[in-house]
């Protein structure tokens, strides 16, 4: 199966998840994103490898289930869509700017910025 990279990399990114966990697995190298749920391992690591301009050496993924939330005045239930939570690795001293994560040395230097 030939891929175009290029033209698929922004269908195959939905967000980054940002929670305590996810920063947390930040700073040890460990980036989780969203991704379309049908997107495959070898395209998920192309885009990220492209896009970031990184290298990534380990790729977990897995597929999550949607919620189950009412809405409206009579309080139908309906069910989110499932979706896929990708995990990626990379080689040490390489990071991606979205998770801003620094140390306590960046949060030093902004307080000294407003000061």
């Amino acid at each position: 199966m030939k891929s175009k990279v290029g033209q698929k990399a922004h269908d195959v990114f939905v967000k980054p998840i940002i929670t305590e966990k996810s920063l947390q697995d930040a700073k040890k190298g460990k980036f989780t994103f969203s991704i379309v749920a049908k997107v495959p391992k070898n395209i998920i690591r192309q885009a990220v490898e492209k896009t970031f301009d990184v290298k990534v050496i380990g790729l977990t993924t897995s597929i999550v289930k949607g919620k189950k939330k009412r809405t409206g005045a009579k309080r139908i239930e309906r069910e989110e869509g499932i979706w896929k939570k990708a995990i990626v690795t990379l080689s040490s001293g390489q990071t991606i700017s979205v998770f801003g994560v620094g140390g306590d040395q960046d949060k030093k230097e902004k307080i000294k910025d407003k000061k």
